[in-house]
């Protein structure tokens, strides 16, 4: 992220600024517009919390602006990022004065400079100091006081002497202690983070609902701490890690020591931490800390390296800025800007088509990434990404990069739109098109046949024993299996002569595929794999039609009660993808149609019914005994259900169908109603 040292504003709508060398001489005019630059970006990133530059960007004009400041002194700008240290206060929260200032952190992004950093330390030591090193997580900053023992107060960083009261956010957090063992006046400050897997479900959740994601875990962080709602703060797992003190009376000699009794309260240490004595230990920390970036589960954007001693803390002093006796070792970036030259299409084992970014080679983190995720189109969509555009990317740990920001103001109006895709890549098969979700339905499609296979061969669909993933992707390696079909026409010979198929193995896997012939037809069509429709419409469809699963219309699915739009449109479009693999495997497997017994009028009759908690009996023995006296046996509650059947520890569908007024039965009770 831009780090906290720079805070402003951010970035213009043309891409007005020059990258320069270091020792390249900025005109009057050159830096003016890039201090103007630099305050549009950092105000989207820390007000709007919408980052349109990358760390890296940023941190290269900063200290372009920066040199230039320092050679020519008298024509600094009032306005200029460098001159501030804190971000903009929000309206919608209460300004809170912290009681000694947040300092920002002097950044050095190499040996050199680190080096050049302890050289100025030591200007007030003969000695080689003794520096306390830790992780710099990529968060929020926050300063909690603590009087008497109790929270008073928790206040984000902000300008570094006022921030934004977040009191009744940060009481959601159970990193947080509400109280403490200390009766004095306290100020502990810390970072805010989100783990990444958690950053990941958070997106998920906002792609579900079709939201903007979060660019990063930092913007994530930050947007959760200020929410206006509590719970949505409490539902966002955010963790709080100490890393200084403000205002205290603590009687220890060392910062190291500080920390350690802050620690004792209660609070989180972080994963690592290092005292080291020399320039090699820092750096040997530091690439330590590099090697295991993907193994912690906070985000790091580097070091921070401080001075031990509180006597020599106090010695060394504060520029305008930030503490001389503190810097952030910045770690090699991990986002970076560059160009969309085209999108690709992958198919994944279930038939989804998920589009690829093929984008100008760039270094992130040590590697070469050309290729970002685009999650799927409605995303494209959102962020009305074309082919040509220059966007950023983030590397979080061993993944496919993501494209996190369109910066669509770089434009240069020759960028192409990105059309939906209409036909499989891989078999040329129509696509199903649901918006979010677009999946090849062809059974014979060689992208998706082995999960095709898998799923067909499970416990809740052909229940063919001994057919598990590993075995399916075996025979299909070996040339053995292509489609479905190939599963009845195995030869003995062929798999004896596999390695690790005994003939045991052997006569067991082919008995357990003869057995699955006939099985009843709901069972069949359910292990096709047709989007959306699972046990229940597998049921419902072949009760009204039996094997008769060809041209059947959109208005007859849809009158069978429980099938919606969504799957009947599903269900045509597989069947039109399918329908000759389909009658093929009629003729082979020949699924039975059970015709219904007429059903003796009883409670149950025709019911929608939920099952939830413990039972005493397994839940499956149950649901087949209801949908014996006609009951429709569905996943979860609503209005339309009839009844709810709980066993023992029955939670939330419980608590749902006693605020919708669902009449709720024991177990005890159903089988009370089923004798009568």
């Amino acid at each position: 992220m831009i780090q906290k040292t720079h805070l402003c504003e951010p970035k213009m709508g043309i891409m007005a600024f020059t990258i320069l060398a270091r020792d390249t001489q900025m005109t009057q005019n050159e830096y003016l517009k890039n201090i103007k630059l630099l305050k549009k970006w950092a105000y989207a990133y820390y007000v709007e919390d919408n980052p349109i530059a990358t760390d890296e960007e940023y941190d290269r004009l900063y200290h372009q602006v920066l040199d230039y400041e320092n050679e020519n002194p008298t024509l600094k700008a009032s306005d200029s990022p460098t001159q501030r240290v804190g971000g903009e206060i929000l309206e919608g929260f209460k300004k809170s004065t912290h009681i000694q200032r947040m300092w920002s952190m002097e950044d050095v992004f190499n040996l050199q400079e680190l080096r050049e950093w302890i050289v100025r330390v030591q200007k007030t030591t003969t000695l080689f100091p003794k520096l306390f090193c830790e992780p710099k997580f990529d968060g929020a900053s926050l300063n909690l006081l603590y009087e008497k023992g109790k929270l008073i107060k928790a206040t984000t960083r902000g300008n570094g002497e006022v921030g934004e009261n977040v009191t009744h956010n940060i009481r959601t957090m159970h990193s947080i202690p509400l109280s403490i063992d200390y009766q004095e006046t306290i100020e502990i400050r810390g970072e805010v983070v989100i783990r990444k897997e958690d950053f990941e479900a958070i997106n998920k959740e906002r792609l579900d609902k079709g939201e903007t994601p979060f660019a990063n875990p930092r913007n994530s962080a930050s947007g959760s701490l200020r929410q206006l709602d509590p719970k949505i703060t409490a539902k966002r797992k955010l963790i709080f890690y100490p890393w200084g003190i403000g205002e205290n009376s603590l009687p220890y000699p060392t910062l190291s020591a500080k920390m350690d009794f802050i620690a004792s309260l209660g609070f989180l240490l972080p994963p690592l931490e290092r005292a080291c004595e020399s320039i090699e230990e820092v750096e040997a920390f530091y690439h330590e800390l590099i090697a295991k970036r993907n193994e912690i589960p906070m985000l790091m954007d580097g070091m921070v390296v401080k001075v031990d001693s509180v006597a020599l803390q106090e010695a060394l002093g504060y520029t305008v800025k930030h503490p001389k006796w503190m810097c952030a070792y910045k770690f090699p970036a991990i986002e970076k800007s560059t160009r969309v030259n085209a999108i690709t299409l992958q198919v994944g084992r279930s038939g989804v088509i998920t589009p690829v970014a093929e984008v100008e080679p760039v270094d992130l983190d040590g590697a070469t990434v050309s290729r970002a995720t685009l999650h799927n189109f409605d995303e494209i969509e959102r962020k009305d990404l074309r082919i040509g555009d220059s966007v950023i990317i983030i590397r979080s740990g061993d993944v496919i990069p993501k494209i996190t920001k369109v910066l669509s103001d770089r434009r240069k109006g020759d960028e192409k739109a990105i059309e939906r895709p209409t036909h499989c890549p891989t078999c040329n098969g129509e696509l199903l098109d649901e918006g979010t979700l677009i999946k090849c339905q062809n059974l014979k499609c060689s992208a998706r046949v082995v999960n095709a296979i898998s799923y067909f061969a499970s416990k809740g669909c052909m229940n063919i024993d001994g057919l598990g993933e590993r075995i399916v992707e075996i025979l299909y390696r070996e040339g053995i299996i292509k489609e479905l079909k190939d599963l009845y026409f195995l030869e003995e010979e062929k798999l004896l002569a596999l390695e690790g198929f005994k003939e045991k193995r052997v006569h067991n896997l082919l008995a357990s595929i003869e057995k699955s012939k006939g099985v009843e037809c709901w069972r069949f069509l359910r292990s096709l794999g047709i989007e959306h429709i699972g046990e229940v419409a597998s049921k419902d469809i072949c009760k009204h039609f039996g094997l008769e699963l060809f041209n059947l219309s959109y208005e007859q699915l849809i009158s069978i009660d429980g099938v919606g739009e969504q799957m009947a449109r599903s269900f045509e479009e597989f069947v039109r993808s399918n329908e000759d693999n389909m009658r093929e495997l009629i003729t082979i497997i020949h699924p039975t149609v059970t015709k219904q017994e007429a059903i003796k009028e009883n409670p149950f009759s025709d019911k929608t019914v939920v099952l939830t908690g413990t039972m005493s009996r397994p839940r499956g023995e149950i649901k087949a005994l209801l949908e014996g006296l006609g009951a429709k046996v569905s996943g979860s509650v609503s209005k339309k259900t009839d009844y709810l059947i709980h066993g023992e520890e029955a939670g939330s569908k419980l608590t749902k169908a006693k605020s919708l007024g669902v009449a709720t039965l024991t177990e005890e009770e159903m089988n009370n109603l089923v004798m009568v």
